[in-house]
């Protein structure tokens, strides 16, 4: 039946899906004051959180506070709908030190919808986009709008798209396969046509998420309980962390043994991962049990975590042991697990697999490199991870917008931020298989730590708008306590009094054997700025957030400016740009492979061309040769 719908809107920006990246694109665009409407095949999807209940987590922490930092809405939402939380990696250094909260899900995902709700000059509208629209642009596609099943066009300047895992997605459990999205929610099955017709390369990824059990179900006596922080750190700059300390949620662990890898074994040929069924490759560092105990023979056992869905709610997500075996088998495995015995599923465990993007095809923008006007963000890049997703959604937000307002897009590197490391890695390497952060792929780790993320990239925030003055001002006083305070310890010189010594000797730490300055001391292992405080009564009343990076900034000192050095030489590759129009064919001196990929990824900077895998060191040095002889030429 031809479909003689006549319908037509005009907007800014269409943003495609309303998962993580969805929300945090369409807020910076509607915040910016453009016309935004953002698409969902169902509302109830809004911010869903169809894997694990939590945000935050091991790199992931880090990304969510460089969310805020830019003026963003994930780390306030976690802060009003947070069930436990903790510091991980406390006991290692501040670089890696990252923040971790379970969340209530559908208090989240209400919270998130709330915020979508009540935005200015953004429009939430259920409806499939099955078509986009454009016109040739000299040798480039530009974007005119998009069509949504039911036929109506939205005529637009920018689309973004974040279609996470619902583009031709379909559920396995075992022999068992239904054509959804995540969760049972339909399925976007019209979209990856209109993007093959445009040229745009596709793939097929998988994840997978594991059973929800009833609470009510388990046996926690024989489960080791995993309590949150004492003292609760918010997510959000913004965030007053006296008005979020409030009893918390335990989740707890367990463990699988060999009667559970028994079953598993037993049962691969019913496995759709090992049976040939599923198309799509999945994620390495966030493996199935089934792939935990074949590529693991030798592991008697593996954590599992129970951690709450909810509030109002009795499931419990069982983290670590996703799977996409057949039901019988499910529970069969699930009940050898200590506390388990008796558990009943609420929701079977599945593998979900679905089409996405070849990065490659994207500027560090996040927005395509054939066609003007189209952004990209979240899993639909090939990453994976709600906090990856609203990384990305942030800057292909901001990007579209400066690109409707006809400003500089903006660009993070390596150097500024886990989002820098995220999307250079994704557009620049090849990545055959969803991509997920971990603080060891920073360089500059030390740089980059979570306390510090309002410092390193508020003010990019205040510059393109989505930061208030308020908030700038707010972080330039800061900046002014940290600075002044550090310098202030370094000049508090502490005399080998017997005062001191004894002092000292009851935290088992040397004696002075000179005048020593405060500073010298806090350097010692065994000693820190609390610690030390009977030495120093003229100190200040700080609060936490600053005494933390006082102490960091003085005790790695040295390592902090080593690093610096290192981005110094770093910027300078960075600022070597290489012209859109290079032949790279003229290149006599190039190997063919490093030609091919060069062609291939079109790096626009000397830098991100030494990152690109099969380009050597050599290559780089004929690189450099040619743009010099290229500039005398010019």
């Amino acid at each position: 039946m031809t479909n003689r719908n006549t319908l037509t809107e005009k907007v800014d920006i269409c943003v495609i899906g309303a998962g993580h990246a969805g929300c945090e694109a369409a807020l910076a665009c509607a915040r910016l004051s453009l016309e935004t409407v953002i698409f969902t095949v169902s509302v109830e999807s809004i911010a869903l959180m169809p894997c694990n209940p939590n945000i935050g987590g091991s790199s992931k922490g880090h990304i969510v506070r460089e969310v805020d930092a830019l003026g963003g809405q994930m780390g306030k939402n976690i802060d009003k709908t947070f069930i436990q939380s903790k510091m991980l990696n406390r006991s290692k250094g501040p670089a890696v030190h990252s923040l971790r909260a379970q969340a209530d899900k559908a208090d989240y995902s209400k919270e998130m919808r709330c915020t979508l709700e009540e935005q200015d000059h953004l429009t939430i509208k259920q409806a499939e986009v099955c078509e986009l629209l454009w016109e040739a642009d000299g040798e480039k596609k530009k974007i005119t709008g998009v069509r949504t099943y039911t036929g109506t066009t939205y005529l637009c300047k920018a689309v973004v798209i974040c279609s996470g895992t619902y583009l031709n997605a379909r559920c396995l459990t075992g022999e068992a396969i239904t054509y959804t999205g995540p969760n049972g929610l339909q399925a976007a099955t019209h979209l990856s046509d209109s993007l093959k017709e445009m040229g745009i390369s596709l793939r097929r990824f998988k994840t997978g998420t594991p059973a929800r059990m009833d609470g009510r179900t388990l046996d926690y006596s024989k489960m080791e309980e995993q309590k949150g922080d004492e003292r609760i750190v918010p997510f959000s700059f913004s965030t007053d962390p006296d008005s979020i300390q409030k009893d918390q949620i335990s989740c707890y662990l367990t463990y699988t043994n060999e009667e559970t890898h028994k079953i598993i074994r037993a049962n691969l040929d019913r496995s759709p991962i090992y049976a040939g069924v599923i198309e799509g490759t999945g994620p390495r560092y966030c493996p199935s049990i089934e792939d935990k105990v074949v590529k693991f023979p030798d592991k008697e056992r593996h954590q599992i975590f129970i951690e709450p869905e909810g509030l109002s709610t009795n499931e419990m997500y069982l983290s670590g042991m996703s799977s996409s075996l057949p039901e019988d088998v499910q529970v069969a495995m699930y009940r050898t697990v200590p506390g388990l015995e008796n558990c009943k599923i609420v929701k079977n465990a599945y593998a979900i697999e679905y089409d996405c993007i070849d990065p490659n095809q994207l500027y560090a923008t996040l927005g395509f490199k054939d066609v003007k006007g189209l952004y990209a963000a979240g899993q639909f890049n090939g990453s994976s991870g709600y906090e990856e997703a609203a990384g990305q959604g942030i800057i292909a937000g901001i990007n579209a917008s400066m690109f409707v307002l006809g400003k500089k897009e903006i660009v993070l590197d390596r150097s500024e931020a886990y989002i820098g490391v995220l999307i250079d890695d994704l557009v620049t390497k090849e990545n055959f298989e969803p991509y997920r952060m971990m603080t060891s792929r920073a360089e500059y780790r030390l740089l980059l730590r979570q306390d510090n993320a309002d410092r390193r990239l508020r003010k990019i925030g205040y510059e393109v708008g989505l930061v208030s003055r308020e908030e700038y001002d707010a972080l330039v006083k800061k900046e002014a306590t940290i600075n002044e305070e550090v310098e202030r310890i370094k000049n508090v010189i502490l005399g080998a009094s017997k005062k001191n010594q004894d002092f000292l000797e009851t935290l088992d730490s040397a004696p002075l054997a000179k005048a020593t300055s405060l500073a010298e001391l806090m350097c010692r292992p065994e000693l820190d700025y609390r610690k030390l405080a009977p030495l120093d009564p003229e100190r200040p009343k700080l609060p936490d957030d600053i005494i933390d990076q006082v102490e960091t900034e003085i005790k790695y000192e040295g390592y902090i400016k080593r690093a610096l050095i290192q981005v110094e030489q770093f910027k300078k590759t960075e600022k070597k740009l290489i012209p859109e129009d290079i032949d790279y064919d003229d290149i006599d001196s190039l190997r063919i492979e490093a030609r091919q990929k060069l062609k291939a990824m079109r790096p626009v900077s000397v830098g991100q061309a030494s990152r690109i895998s099969g380009v050597s060191p050599a290559d780089i040095s004929v690189l450099l040769v040619y743009l010099s002889s290229k500039k005398k030429h010019d």
